[in-house]
């Protein structure tokens, strides 16, 4: 058998890892993402290839001969990003240290390096495998060499090219030559593709032979060709790899030289120590709790690992009573449930799982059930076992996702008190971009993988409940899950400790904890008869409108099927194509339909169709079936931890998304009713644009708000040169825009397109808007200046944004992340404030006993069912209540509403 040389485009991966991971970064804040990405990316060859040879090849500094024959050799390329410059040398030290051969030489291109190395080791019948995402090294492929693209699994021997350019290896120069690369700024054939080259070389054979027939070639491509005849010179040298490169240091006469050495375990430790490589560090070592250095820094008292692990399952009084004095005598207690389902208000408890110091936990069986159903103890006899400590608000408890555990306990008749500490919200509060299921934060923090719930109960069709699993595996799945958090919170709650930001932030987050759990349990109640005459009266319209359709395209359709809609709209009506699918096919959807609504009546009536059509199914015919059986009310979940931004999230049902600016939408909410007395609303007015005055301290905005004028109506007359009083409607229409959608990073395109203008006269307005709002422009321009330096922006009280793409990203995903810049810090600090007015008037609330409830909270609104005797003392209190929450530059406003259901209140 022959041996392999295994040969890397590091240059390739380099690029293509920095684009394509998250701003990865070590405690120091040094940018990791790339050296990550390529490391994950060796390291996977080596266990995929067992090479006889090796060597990671890059590009070395400074020019190429290409420089010398070409100037302008890739000269669009911008300069390479600082974060990824200052990640190349790590990078050369770490393939160093596992072992690879690192070969950089200068004058040439990695490309020509691994050109020159395939031909040596042809010449000594060696097999080589070329790993790159780099389409230029296809000319090497032959018998003897193929490609591999590891971050996409595409592997290419000469079929493979074949099959992916149209033209065999042996003819890819050429077919650069003809379509030039815009990457590096190699001149081809003006308006001349892939589909063109590669059918044109398969006609003539070779470029030589097409040059020869040229005059055969007819039409704009036959010019375009003959004018490019002159350069395919220079271009076969740009595009041609070299195979007889000067290696220095290198045996002339074999591969000795990249035969892998074993990886230096000394080095590779201090590497992954150094850039905070958690899992590999811990692998290299055999230490499964160490961490870096940096990190055990702002961590000093992680304990070390537990030789073994002593998990204990319960079956009796005996066990039980002695868990119950390890429960008393503790500190703080890990405590979680098992349940019968993801639905907080419906799943019942299967068993409860505690540890008190980690690696020693125990899981108590509640309610396992199947013919092998084990010994377990009666809900009775625990229940009066552990409730008074359960309910004792002294005995601090920590758990993962406090709010889903408390309604566990509150379906059983418990009210859990004393929770101190939720590691779901440290991990949120840390880390707000980045998901916070246990599995993948004890893997990412401890470096551990437990049991998973697919491995225990299966998936699909045959997944089996909790409460039939085998008790043995089930508690060790749940012992796990008690001790991964204890160890989780001796990893994240220092960390949390060491940012005053990050503290102040994880109080708020704990207190609105409890909060939303009292929401949640709240519900809120709906008149099921009026949605069900809705739901009717939305599908007669929506029949109407189809048939309006079906007039106006002069045929029945299916108006649900994007490809007749297609057909209709572009083929048959001939409306212009605004834009196209990734598939090539001319896009349907709501931004297109809304512009070609200007013109056209059928889009309007689609529009029309498919927002009714949206309201019935997710509203008039979802919310009737959503209601509890036990309560008589439906009952939404807030996901506290899902945005980055800090607001909550609403889901089963989606309360935060009800159209408001049209009658049918308004008509749903007036069937959220009160089950006694009236729904009072809460709304924080312009809350947004009152963070932005105090956080760009802009003088004539704060000055405006002080005033208490109507701040569309302040900005048009600034912005417009007229007196307040003189101000018309369509320019405080304008104004109304430019206020909202600066907040948003909205551009004069975003501008023209909202006001229906030139972008001409959006970039007029946006330029007025600005000096007069000077402010405000300086604090855009030094946000996004902030956000590149650090990776992250901050709200006013401390809450860390990070913005994963800020550094780095070019196009459309930089131009999000620097509208994200200068939105985040705005939303998340109104939602900061909506969340420290929940926690206010809760606590209002409860010291007053007061019958008031709140029982919905919706973007900066909260919404309260209140007895009529309360109605007044609520209305009076709500407004000073919520905006004695915060002091800013500028005043907060409450304004609240009263109705009979909640369309009337708002």
């Amino acid at each position: 058998m022959k041996k392999t040389l295994l040969l890397v485009d590091g240059s390739s991966y380099l690029y293509r890892a920095y684009h394509a991971l998250p701003d990865l970064r070590n405690a120091k804040g040094e940018p990791t993402g790339a050296l990550y990405g390529v490391v994950s990316m060796l390291r996977r060859l080596l266990q995929d290839y067992k090479a006889d040879y090796a060597a990671c090849v890059f590009d070395a500094k400074g020019g190429t001969f290409r420089d010398d024959i070409y100037p302008l050799y890739k000269g669009h390329r911008p300069d390479m990003p600082d974060d990824l410059r200052a990640q190349i040398e790590p990078i050369h030290k770490i393939v160093a240290a596992l072992g690879w051969p690192v070969l950089a030489v200068s004058g040439v291109e990695a490309d020509d390096i691994i050109g020159t190395l395939a031909r040596r080791a042809a010449a000594l019948d060696v097999r080589t495998v070329i790993s790159t995402g780099d389409k230029d090294l296809a000319q090497l492929v032959n018998e003897d060499v193929q490609l591999v693209n590891t971050m996409s699994g595409e592997t290419l021997d000469v079929e493979g090219v074949i099959r992916k350019f149209g033209v065999r290896p042996d003819q890819i120069i050429d077919y650069l030559m003809l379509t030039g690369d815009t990457v590096d700024n190699i001149p081809g054939v003006e308006k001349v593709g892939p589909k063109t080259a590669a059918k044109w070389l398969n006609a003539y054979g070779t470029l030589d032979n097409l040059v020869a027939h040229a005059d055969e070639i007819k039409g704009v491509a036959g010019n375009n060709l003959r004018k490019a005849i002159p350069d395919f010179g220079m271009t076969r040298q740009l595009v041609t790899i070299k195979l007889d490169c000067e290696i220095p240091f290198f045996d002339d006469e074999g591969l000795a030289d990249l035969v892998p050495k074993e990886p230096d375990r000394q080095s590779l430790m201090a590497l992954y120590d150094e850039y905070g490589f958690r899992t590999w560090l811990r692998e290299l070592s055999g230490d499964e709790q160490r961490i870096p250095e940096q990190d055990a820094r702002i961590a000093p008292e992680l304990p070390q690992a537990p030789a073994e692990v002593e998990y204990e399952t319960v079956q009796d009084l005996d066990t039980l009573q002695a868990w119950l004095e390890r429960l008393r005598s503790a500190d703080l207690v890990a405590l979680d449930t098992e349940t019968t389902s993801l639905d907080p208000m419906q799943a019942r408890i299967v068993g409860l799982s505690l540890a008190v110091e980690p690696g020693k936990a125990c899981y108590v069986p509640l309610s396992h059930r199947g013919p092998d159903a084990p010994s377990q103890l009666s809900m009775d006899e625990v229940w009066n076992c552990l409730r008074p400590w359960l309910e004792d608000p002294k005995a601090a408890k920590l758990l993962h996702n406090a709010k889903y555990d408390t309604h566990i306990f509150s379906n059983e008749g418990i009210t859990l008190a004393g929770i101190t500490e939720d590691t779901m919200l440290q991990s949120y509060v840390l880390e707000s971009h980045r998901r916070v299921n246990m599995q993948e934060l004890a893997q990412r923090w401890l470096g551990l993988t437990g049991v998973t719930y697919e491995e225990l109960c299966g998936k699909g069709a045959k997944q089996i409940c909790f409460d039939e699993v085998e008790l043995a595996k089930a508690s060790i799945y749940a012992c796990e899950d008690a001790d991964y958090t204890l160890r989780l919170h001796q990893v994240l709650r220092p960390m949390v400790a060491a940012e005053p930001g990050f503290e102040h932030i994880y109080q708020l987050e704990m207190q609105v904890s409890g909060v939303l759990t009292t929401i949640e349990r709240n519900g809120v109640k709906i008149d099921v008869p009026a949605l069900k005459a809705q739901s009717h009266e939305l599908g007669q319209q929506m029949l109407r409108l189809e048939q309006k359709a079906h007039e106006l395209a002069g045929q029945p359709f299916n108006l649900n099927s994007p490809k007749q809609l297609g057909e209709i709209l572009f083929q048959r009506m001939q409306l212009p194509v605004v834009r196209k699918t990734a598939g090539g096919a001319p896009s349907t959807d709501e931004d297109v339909l809304t512009k070609l609504a200007r013109d056209y009546p059928l889009p309007q009536a689609l529009l029309e169709y498919r927002g009714l059509s949206k309201l019935k199914s997710t509203y008039t015919d979802k919310l009737p079936r959503m209601v509890d059986p036990d309560t008589g009310r439906v009952h939404t979940r807030y996901a506290q931890a899902a945005v980055i931004t800090g607001r909550l999230a609403s889901s089963d049902p989606n309360l935060q998304n009800i159209p408001v600016r049209t009658a049918e939408g308004r008509r749903v909410r007036s069937a959220f009713v009160p089950e006694r007395g009236k729904l009072a609303s809460a709304d924080y007015s312009q809350v947004e644009l009152r963070v932005m005055a105090h956080m760009s301290a802009d003088e004539n905005l704060q000055s405006a708000f002080a005033r208490g004028e109507d701040i569309h109506m302040a900005t048009a007359a600034e912005v417009f040169g007229v007196p307040l009083a003189e101000v018309s409607a369509e320019q405080r229409r304008a104004a109304k825009a430019i206020n909202f959608g600066l907040i948003y990073g909205m551009g004069e395109f975003g501008l023209a397109s909202n006001l229906g203008i030139t972008r001409d006269a959006a970039r007029s307005y946006i330029d007025r808007y600005f000096a007069r709002y000077p402010g405000v422009a300086s604090y855009m321009e030094q946000t996004k200046l902030k956000a590149r330096e650090q990776g992250y922006v901050e709200t006013v009280f401390g809450r860390r944004l990070w913005l994963p793409d800020i550094r780095g990203a070019k196009g459309p995903r930089l131009a999000g992340a620097e509208r994200a810049a200068i939105n985040a810090p705005v939303q998340g600090t109104a939602a900061d404030l909506i969340k420290m007015a929940m926690v206010a008037v809760q606590r209002w609330i409860d010291a007053e006993q007061l019958g008031t409830t709140i029982i919905m909270q919706v973007h900066d609104e909260l919404v309260l069912e209140v007895p009529d005797t309360e109605v007044e003392l609520v209305t009076a209190r709500l407004p000073g209540l919520m905006c004695d929450v915060a002091e800013l530059a500028v005043p907060l406003v409450a304004e609240v509403g009263v109705g009979d259901n909640w369309e009337q209140a708002h």
